[in-house]
């Protein structure tokens, strides 16, 4: 009894400590969720320069331990580092108002999109702001994962890079890998892990094999909708939250299959719509399955497709997050956190690559991504949503001028 008493009071005593509160922490994820533009890799870069280097409301281990979290559990992976940052200094409660804070501007956003599409007929305008502004999330991605690679594995320096030259060759591995294969390989993070530790804290139990004692880790259509189809529609999407594994590009394959091959829910073209408009929301691009799911069955449909699709990871995050944070503070565990943390970085920096190599396809679009990175290294405070909005005007501007 009074060791539970004693547990509270020095949690209160930790929680009174932080510099942050739980409202402030929620405000600027639901901030995040309504001008975070750019996909996975510029969300936890804006994470790690907002919250790591700006706010100090996290240390570099604790974002790089949500980071390693995030990639190794299923699901989006913005969204679980969210969650998993709600979680570190507030449990269950902070994850979970994390979670949805920084979901809910972005639900809202396809949803009211969603019924402008069924009304309306068609996205032209959409395709050509896609045109402007895919081009600039580029460059906003490219100094995003830049930033990440100097502050997670060496600064560009030679002796850093010598020093650090195992992380650089999984980053260098996660890069080729992802560009060839075109999504994130869960294994490969979990070997390079494994290799780091061995190489640099091996475990006590692989040092003296008879201590072994570990366990594992282990008009709009807004009311439009079928009851069977809703059921369909939540059994498919908890299936690609839960069996999808890194960016919100990996699970567009996966629904592709599912909502035009399988099902004939949608066709291409407006596959193609659904994710043209993920793209140019903020927020997590894995929020198109909200605008899918409004297309299929309404807001009913599209409640139940966002709900299936995060679902899962928020499970796995905080089922995972406290015994991952307990065993972190463990050398080899650190040693495992470090080589995941290079893999996925890698990752990371191939999903640009694969994006630009699917944005960047003719003079303008080269320029303005060029332009969006250079703004972004030469003028120190320009916000995102600034080159977003001119990106989105240029965009205009060509298609229709």
């Amino acid at each position: 009894m009074n060791k539970n008493i004693t547990s509270k009071a020095n949690e209160n005593y930790t929680h009174s400590q932080l510099s942050y509160s739980l409202t402030e922490l929620t405000i600027y994820f639901l901030k995040l969720g309504a001008w975070g533009f750019g996909g996975p890799v510029a969300l936890v870069g804006y994470m790690y320069r907002d919250l790591v280097e700006n706010k100090k409301w996290l240390t570099d281990e604790e974002y790089n331990e949500g980071l390693a979290l995030a990639q190794l559990a299923p699901g989006p992976l913005a969204a679980q580092l969210g969650i998993y940052i709600g979680f570190v200094h507030y449990g269950l409660l902070g994850a979970t108002l994390t979670g949805i804070a920084f979901i809910l501007p972005s639900f809202i956003m396809v949803v009211v999109l969603g019924m402008a599409y069924q009304l309306y007929g068609g996205l032209a305008w959409m395709q050509a702001v896609f045109y402007g502004v895919g081009a600039a999330v580029i460059g906003i991605i490219a100094m995003s994962a830049y930033r990440l690679t100097i502050k997670s594995i060496s600064k560009l320096e030679w002796s850093a890079m010598r020093s650090k030259w195992l992380l650089w060759l999984f980053y260098i591995t996660g890069i080729v890998i992802t560009v060839v294969t075109e999504r994130e390989e869960i294994l490969l993070f979990i070997a390079c892990g494994i290799t780091y530790m061995m190489v640099k804290a091996p475990p006590k139990w692989i040092r003296k094999p008879n201590l072994l004692s570990a366990g594992l880790m282990v008009g709009s259509g807004f009311w439009n909708y079928d009851g069977n189809t809703l059921q369909d529609i939540g059994w498919f999407f908890a299936k690609a939250g839960a069996f999808v594994f890194g960016s919100g590009l990996a699970i567009v394959p996966f629904l592709h299959g599912g909502v035009v091959k399988e099902f004939g829910w949608l066709t291409e073209h407006q596959f193609v719509d659904s994710v043209a408009v993920a793209m140019i929301t903020p927020g997590p691009v894995v929020i198109t399955v909200g605008f899918i799911g409004y297309l299929v069955a309404g807001f009913p449909g599209a409640c139940v497709a966002a709900l299936s699709t995060f679902l899962p990871c928020y499970i796995f995050t905080v089922v995972l997050a406290p015994s991952f944070k307990k065993i972190a503070k463990n050398v080899s565990i650190k040693a495992f956190v470090e080589g995941i943390t290079a893999a996925v970085i890698g990752a990371l920096v191939g999903s640009v690559i694969v994006i630009g190599l699917r944005s960047i396809n003719d003079i303008w679009t080269s320029l303005i991504a060029i332009t969006a990175l250079g703004a972004l290294v030469y003028i120190k405070k320009l916000q995102e949503p600034y080159i977003i909005g001119v990106a989105a005007v240029i965009g205009l501007l060509i298609k229709f001028i």
